[in-house]
C-alpha cells in the first residue's frame, strides 16, 4: 500500500482500541472496564466511525484476564448493543503464561480477527512478552482452525522479519494484515523515515494499520491514512486527545480521525466494507 492507494480511494478502516490491559481508570476515569461498559463504548465508536474494535478483558478489580468466559460476556454486551461492528481479541500480553494466550480464542462464536504479537518486546521496567515463534505458530494454528483473520501486531522493524518468517512456515489468508506500531522502548521508534521504511518492508500485496502510542497517535493516524493504509486509535494506546488534556471518550478519538480522513477526501469504511477489504 502506498501514497498511490491513498490517491485510488478505498475506504479507510478505522479500529478502536477501547481499554488495554496495562493503565486503569487510575489513569483515566473514561477507560471502559466492566463487559457492560465495554458493550457501550463499542456502539458508541461504532457511530462515530470505527469498523473494528480490539478488545481486551478485565476482571472485576480492574486486572486484566485471558479468561475465555471474561471474552465471552463481553462479546455479548458487544452484539446486545453494537450494529455490526467487527470484533477483534487481544492475544498479547506480557508475563502470561502461553497456554493462557489461547483462551481469547475460544468464545462461541469465535471472534472475526485476533491480534498476533510477531516477536518480543519489553513493557515498562519490568515486563517482557517473548512471543516465541512456537507460540505465534501455535496461536496462528488455532486461529486457521477457528476461521479467525490474524491481525499481525509489528511493534519493530526485526517483526518485519517474523512476518515474513510466518509466510514461509505457513499459509496466511490473503490479504495479510500488518499493524505497524510506533512508540518508546522496543518499539520502532516514532519517525516518519521509519513509518515509509516498514511500508516498504512489508510483504508484496500486504495491507496495513498504523497505530501510534500516546502523543504520535494523531500524526501517525494522519500518516497512514496519506499512505493508504489504515489505522487504529483509542484509550489503550492514547489516554490525551491533546497536551494536558485527557480525552473525554474513544468516540472522541475517532470522531476526530473521521474529520482528517473527511478533510483528505478519504472514505471512512463500515463494518461491511472492512470485512470485503480484509477477506473476513
Amino acid at each position: 500500500m502506498s501514497y498511490a492507494d491513498f490517491l485510488e480511494g478505498e475506504p479507510l478502516i478505522i479500529t478502536a482500541a477501547l481499554t488495554g490491559g496495562v493503565h486503569g481508570k487510575e489513569t483515566t476515569p473514561n477507560l471502559p472496564e466492566t463487559p457492560e461498559e465495554i458493550g457501550r463504548v463499542a456502539a458508541a465508536v461504532e457511530a462515530a466511525g470505527a469498523a473494528v474494535v480490539h478488545v481486551h478483558a478485565r476482571r472485576p478489580n480492574g486486572e486484566r484476564t485471558f479468561e475465555t468466559e471474561r471474552f465471552q460476556e463481553i462479546d455479548d454486551a458487544i452484539r446486545r448493543r453494537a450494529d455490526d461492528v467487527i470484533i477483534q481479541h487481544s492475544t498479547g500480553g506480557t508475563g502470561a503464561p502461553d497456554d493462557a494466550r489461547h483462551l481469547p480464542l475460544r468464545t462461541d462464536p469465535a471472534p472475526e480477527m485476533a491480534s498476533l504479537d510477531m516477536g518480543p518486546l519489553n513493557r515498562y521496567d519490568h515486563l517482557t512478552s517473548e512471543n516465541t515463534r512456537g507460540l505465534v505458530d501455535s496461536l496462528h494454528a488455532e486461529m486457521v482452525d477457528r476461521g479467525i483473520k490474524p491481525e499481525l501486531e509489528v511493534f519493530n522493524d526485526g517483526h518485519l522479519n517474523e512476518v515474513h518468517g510466518l509466510l514461509e512456515r505457513s499459509d496466511l489468508a490473503e490479504p495479510v494484515y500488518a499493524t505497524l506500531i510506533f512508540g518508546p522502548g522496543t518499539l520502532t521508534p516514532p519517525r516518519p523515515r521509519n513509518f515509509l521504511n516498514a511500508i516498504d518492508n512489508l510483504p508484496e500485496g500486504a495491507l496495513f494499520n498504523t497505530l501510534g502510542f500516546g502523543r504520535h497517535q494523531l500524526p501517525f493516524a494522519t500518516m497512514g491514512t496519506l499512505f493508504g493504509g489504515h489505522v487504529r486509535v483509542g484509550l489503550e494506546d492514547n489516554v490525551y486527545y491533546r497536551q494536558g488534556e485527557l480525552a473525554e471518550s474513544n468516540a472522541q478519538l475517532v470522531e476526530r480521525v473521521v474529520r482528517v480522513a473527511t478533510e483528505l477526501g478519504r472514505e471512512v469504511a463500515t463494518p461491511e466494507q472492512a470485512r470485503e477489504i480484509l477477506g473476513l
